[in-house]
């Protein structure tokens, strides 16, 4: 283990890099990921996510750079930190001609499980996925979803203290979706995931952690709200309780008077206030509210959808 790793931080890269031939993959990625955290990893495709994926997880060798996982180093060889994490490929592959349960009770061999553990966890998982009724069918009949709840299901069998997700909801249905998410961010505080997807909606939904890679390079990392407060929009709100649209409307006439006020939308209840000076906006605004004895139903300053960050970084 590396003396510079704690218990706080559950992944480390250190100038993490892959060639393939004279392309640039993976540029010197440093990262590290909080334990506990649910950890969104964004990029268009060819940004490098599959490679820093299998870069890792040991899966394949850096042209330079070491990762680790739970304190235990994946980029010299060493096998035992497979123990410590589960694995979702974005390509799940399977022996068709098994039965959901034997691949489980085959991969939990591998993790060299206890035969009583095993096969509590085997049925355990398939239950949480969604499949259980689907248990002694062979997989090559199963669909898309399916395949990908199972490889879920693979993932999780060893109860592994960190969890890396190459878009796993990319198969799903929306209804399909929503139960992943939801299961993924009850594993809160839990376990560490490290999850890849291009549905920015799933990331800003579920992670509290943001990275976002361009090119093979790591050009935004942070927490998710610090970042979308980063890139606040000069806009504000201002919503009024039913009854008070004349009195909102009076209000937004008085503002348009301010040098820092830019311009206004008026949609019965609702203005929509455009600011040049955000500081301004944000010392003189909400006095000039309390003064004027509008009953507020919302105030809020706009912030971007992490698509819209998003698009801005990775152009």
């Amino acid at each position: 283990m590396d003396t510079n790793l704690d218990s706080g931080i559950a992944i480390r890269c250190e100038g993490l890099t892959r060639y393939y031939g004279d392309v640039k993959a993976l540029d010197h990625l440093d990262l590290v990921v909080p334990t506990g955290s649910i950890f969104g990893f964004l990029g268009r495709n060819g940004a490098g996510k599959t490679t820093t994926m299998r870069l890792i997880t040991g899966m394949a060798n850096p042209t330079a750079g070491r990762a680790w996982i739970a304190g235990v180093e994946t980029t010299n060889g060493d096998p035992s930190a497979g123990y410590a994490y589960g694995y979702l490929p974005q390509q799940p592959v399977f022996f068709g001609w098994m039965r959901a349960w034997e691949y489980l009770d085959y991969v939990g061999r591998l993790y060299k499980m206890p035969d009583k553990l095993r096969k509590q966890r085997t049925f355990e998982v398939l239950e949480q996925v969604g499949l259980k009724d689907a248990a002694k069918r062979k997989i090559a009949g199963f669909s898309g979803g399916m395949k990908q709840r199972l490889g879920i299901a693979q993932a999780i069998l060893h109860q592994p203290r960190v969890l890396l997700l190459d878009e796993p909801t990319s198969a799903l249905d929306p209804a399909g979706r929503y139960e992943v998410l939801d299961w993924i961010r009850n594993l809160n505080g839990q376990t560490t995931v490290f999850l890849s997807s291009h549905i920015l909606d799933d990331i800003e939904r579920i992670c509290d952690q943001v990275a976002i890679l361009h090119n093979g390079r790591l050009v935004k990392v942070g927490e998710r709200d610090a970042i979308l407060a980063e890139y606040a929009t000069n806009a504000v709100e201002i919503q009024v309780e039913p009854g008070a649209e004349i009195a909102l409307d009076t209000f937004v006439q008085q503002l348009a008077a301010q040098p820092w006020v830019e311009s206004s939308i008026l949609e019965r209840r609702l203005a929509r206030i455009m600011v040049s000076d955000m500081a301004a906006g944000q010392e003189y605004l909400l006095p000039m509210l309390a003064e004027a004895g509008l009953p507020l139903a919302r105030f809020e300053w706009v912030r971007p959808t992490l698509e819209e960050v998003f698009l801005e970084l990775s152009e």
